[in-house]
């Protein structure tokens, strides 16, 4: 192996860091557009007099549009590309932020959001898929979790814009006007993200899957070096001469295993409680006694948390690998759910305590069960049904986003905040004894190595 590529597989080249960002600005597209509604949804809730059914359906209307944007996004992906792809979520964005914010009735503003909500769920399955397929094995959890961070990024951004605007005005200006500044926010990041994808190459695995193999060899080369891409590429042309590329590969014995755990991953990161928080932030601490700027302004604090403990796991990911980190955040998780419920069960979730737990939630949640799932989802699957194999699994985790943001203002109303955070808690212990049991480690080992190890157990 000549000095090029052992310099190439011992730190990060500029070309794979900057691709992997501008990938991952979708995420922050995704935070930054789901977590807007945690501002919003107050004022939308007096300016058009909603009910509690109405308010779930006016902030999960975008979560229902993810559900469909990516059931479709894997084929399309696999058919035109993840570059193009990525091109047209950047749209769906732009368009949804300026429809949104003009809406005139509650019929206008869930059509608005459900087209970004399309946007949203191709994003979240292309970013991290568009960065896996690129990315050197020694690397790809760090460089996948960079999607986690723009997400938590694009959330804490969007609290703080949320912030700043509702303290433009008292609250008839906001209830009249400042939702719709939030909301019309998001053109800005939507374009940059338009404009910096023309200036990203397509992804190398997808190019050799439809016969560009040169191409396909070049940008291997340029983040591994001559001889490990060219060894990269014989794995991959190896793997795609053994596949079928339909989704019922993915459920025939040993790559079944592959989907149970993509599946399992999907649904349980988010019925273990995250965007119950996320979502419904400043709602909760109103709940609990606090003032509507005092509860925004503690949403700004999680956002921070949130981001800081995110590079924790970008930090970690590859040194201590998935497996260790995911289970020492779910025992994180699980302790700080049990408090939260303690502190609605015995009336003390209107002191500092309530914010102190749920900051440590938070903590938990962003340095394992955050990012992991994106890292895991992305990597387990096979070259030729990945795109298709991760829009089955993104779908799964878009529908418990649509149970938790749907059922959490009911269940809040309806059974209080203990039931509802000890749910969450058993949830957790779930998936805790699920990941121990059956997920294997992947730290390092290139798509390909991942691949032949569950065919092994066919």
């Amino acid at each position: 192996m000549d000095q090029l590529d052992q310099a190439s597989q011992k730190k990060l080249t500029p070309f794979i860091l900057k691709v992997s960002v501008v990938a991952a600005i979708g995420g922050l597209l995704f935070g930054y557009d789901t977590a807007v509604i945690a501002g919003v949804i107050g004022y939308l809730e007096i300016k058009f007099n909603l009910s509690p059914l109405m308010v779930g359906w006016a902030a999960s209307s975008a979560i229902w549009g993810c559900v469909f944007g990516v059931l479709f996004t894997g084929y399309i992906s696999d058919r035109i590309g993840r570059k193009k792809s990525l091109i047209i979520t950047a749209i769906l964005f732009f368009i949804s932020s300026i429809l949104a914010a003009l809406s005139t009735d509650l019929n206008e503003f869930i059509i608005a959001r459900f087209i970004g909500g399309l946007g949203i769920g191709a994003a979240s399955m292309l970013s991290p898929l568009y960065i896996s397929e690129i990315a050197p094995a020694k690397n790809r959890g760090t460089l996948v979790s960079l999607y986690q961070l723009a997400i938590v990024i694009g959330i804490n951004l969007i609290y703080f814009v949320n912030l700043k605007i509702s303290n433009y005005g008292d609250q008839t200006w906001n209830v009249e006007y400042g939702w719709r500044y939030m909301l019309a926010s998001g053109m800005i990041p939507a374009f940059f993200f338009f404009i910096l994808l023309f200036f990203v190459p397509e992804s190398p695995r997808w190019l050799i899957k439809n016969k560009k193999s040169d191409e396909g060899l070049e940008i291997l080369t340029k983040v591994n070096g001559v001889e490990k891409a060219k060894e990269i590429l014989a794995e991959i042309e190896n793997s795609l001469t053994s596949e079928n590329g339909t989704l019922s590969e993915l459920f025939k014995p040993g790559m079944r295993m592959a989907m149970i755990i993509g599946i399992v991953l999907a649904m349980f990161s988010q019925i273990t409680g995250i965007n119950a928080i996320i979502y419904y932030a400043p709602e909760i601490f109103k709940t609990a006694g606090f003032g509507a700027e005092s509860a925004l302004m503690q949403t700004v604090v999680i956002g921070l948390v949130n981001t800081l403990f995110t590079f924790v796991a970008i930090w970690l990911i590859d040194q201590v690998g998935r497996k260790k980190l995911l289970i020492g955040g779910l025992i994180g998780m699980a302790i700080s759910l049990t408090a939260i419920a303690i502190c609605y069960h015995f009336d003390l979730a209107n002191g500092p305590l309530l914010l102190v737990f749920i900051l440590c939630y938070i903590a938990s949640f962003a340095s394992s069960l955050g990012p992991i799932p994106w890292v895991i989802i992305s990597e387990i699957f096979p070259t030729k049904t990945r795109g298709i194999a991760m829009s089955f699994a993104t779908v799964v985790l878009w529908i418990g986003v649509v149970l938790i943001t749907q059922l959490t203002p009911i269940m809040l109303k309806n059974f209080g905040g203990a039931p509802t955070f000890s749910i969450f808690m058993v949830n957790t212990l779930i998936l805790l004894y699920f990941t121990w049991k059956f997920i294997p480690e992947t730290r390092q080992k290139t798509l390909e190595e991942i691949e032949a190890t569950w065919k092994k157990h066919a």
